[in-house]
């Protein structure tokens, strides 16, 4: 088995799947950096194993269904859901899809840029209507390790910057585009296993709608808003193009932050 797939399959089987947290500091760095949206829960036992208590004790049976696994030895992308019953909710169940881009030293994680789809969690809470789990992937833990692909990556990475036509790919539940105006892309993490590539990006623009009445805003009366959109995805690259993929983002972090008053605006 692959070293880094190994140790992920600690980290779903005994300490997630468990809820076993004396599990981290055997695969965790004490400084080990979780990077969701615009936040940063950096230092295993000071922040990141109390959020992950919180969210135990809001679904004590909470489950991770990994989908897929990909790596080059260095790096590990991996997609997954989470789903489980909110004690929170009336005991209502949700299934969220998840991706994280995961770095080690080689010993343990280091570091995870990772987005869940917060916005269909809460809607599935609110409504009482699971979303099915999707298949799990055959073997994850069979999977090898494959060289980078500089041309992948450079295939990738124009795509972006041209605006990413994400005609080709899946966009978390299978939700509409988030519509940007003027935007631009900051390509904050991105690395290859072959020829499918993950990344990390924060997107900027002035907001023109495409939320939808799931964020629980006037879509109407925020258009022209600036706003900020952090994503991350998985795609693979076939003849010089983006073939297919997924790609998750925080669409509830992007709501919140255009529904929150600005700096001196009136209360």
């Amino acid at each position: 088995m692959e070293p880094f797939v190994a140790l992920m399959r600690r980290y779903v089987n005994d300490y997630t799947n468990r809820h076993d947290v004396s599990v981290c500091p055997e695969i965790m760095e004490p400084g080990y950096t979780l990077r969701m949206g615009p936040h940063e829960v950096a230092g295993r036992d000071e922040l990141y194993i109390p959020a992950s208590q919180k969210q135990f004790a809001q679904f004590p049976g909470l489950c991770l269904t990994v989908h897929e696994i990909v790596t080059n030895g260095e790096r590990l992308a991996m997609r997954f859901s989470e789903h489980g019953r909110s004690v929170r909710h009336e005991g209502r169940g949700a299934a969220w899809t998840g991706l994280g881009l995961y770095r080690w030293n080689g010993r343990k994680l280091v570091e995870n840029f990772v987005e869940q789809d917060y916005l269909a969690r809460r809607r599935q809470l609110a409504s009482g209507v699971p979303a099915v789990v999707e298949p799990p992937a055959l073997a994850p833990w069979d999977t090898v390790a494959l060289d980078p692909d500089p041309e992948a990556e450079t295939v990738v990475r124009e795509w972006i910057s041209s605006g990413a036509d994400t005609g080709a790919v899946t966009l978390d539940d299978g939700a509409p585009e988030i519509l940007l105006a003027d935007a631009s892309s900051q390509v904050d993490d991105l690395f290859s296993a072959g020829a499918q590539v993950a990344f990390r990006v924060t997107r900027t623009g002035t907001y023109v709608g495409g939320l939808g009445p799931d964020a629980g805003i006037d879509d109407a009366a925020l258009t022209g808003a600036p706003g900020t959109l952090h994503l991350v995805g998985l795609v693979t690259v076939a003849d010089g193009r983006v073939a297919g993929g997924r790609i998750v983002r925080d669409r509830l972090g992007l709501a919140r932050s255009l529904s929150r008053p600005t700096v001196g605006s009136a209360s």
